[in-house]
């Protein structure tokens, strides 16, 4: 990341302040649920019986350190095999594009995500990592989709 995107990125922490909550369930669930940009979708998952069904829910709001939690995190707990993407993308950002890209494609020898139309796409995380992320995930695209309930209905199905 340039100094400028860091500059403006703790501008916005200061005008803008954004909680970047991710929410633990049931430890032993092989779901995660990425609700991107979608505040009030991921407080009905965490307000919901469905959080005992699923491993954690969270959002993601960038192209770089927040792909590279969602890499770290699943290199940890490995019980996770699917991450269902699902909520609004950030406007500017399209953090959600970026994870699928990343997973299609890798990136190239500068960490950058190749394929990605993020202006910032640049990850932290190592190769071996990524390829476990390619490797050992399934992804579910359903960005945009903002209804609970079909969101729901997707995860009884895994």
């Amino acid at each position: 990341m340039n100094t400028l995107s860091e500059v403006i990125g703790e501008l916005c922490k200061i005008i803008l302040p954004i909680s970047e909550k991710s929410y633990l369930g049931n430890p032993n669930s092989s779901i995660a649920v990425c609700t991107l940009s979608s505040i009030d979708l991921l407080k009905k998952f965490v307000n919901s019986k469905i959080l005992n069904q699923i491993s954690i829910v969270g959002r993601l709001l960038s192209e770089n350190k927040g792909i590279d939690s969602i890499i770290d995190h699943v290199n940890k707990n490995q019980k996770i095999t699917t991450i269902i993407v699902c909520g609004k993308e950030v406007l500017g950002h399209k953090a959600g594009h970026s994870l699928f890209q990343l997973y299609k494609n890798g990136i190239d020898k500068n960490n950058r995500i190749i394929n990605s139309t993020s202006p910032d796409p640049f990850l932290r995380v190592s190769k071996s990592q990524i390829q476990y992320f390619q490797n050992n995930i399934t992804l579910v695209n359903l960005i945009n989709e903002t209804d609970f309930e079909i969101i729901s209905d997707k995860i009884q199905i895994f």
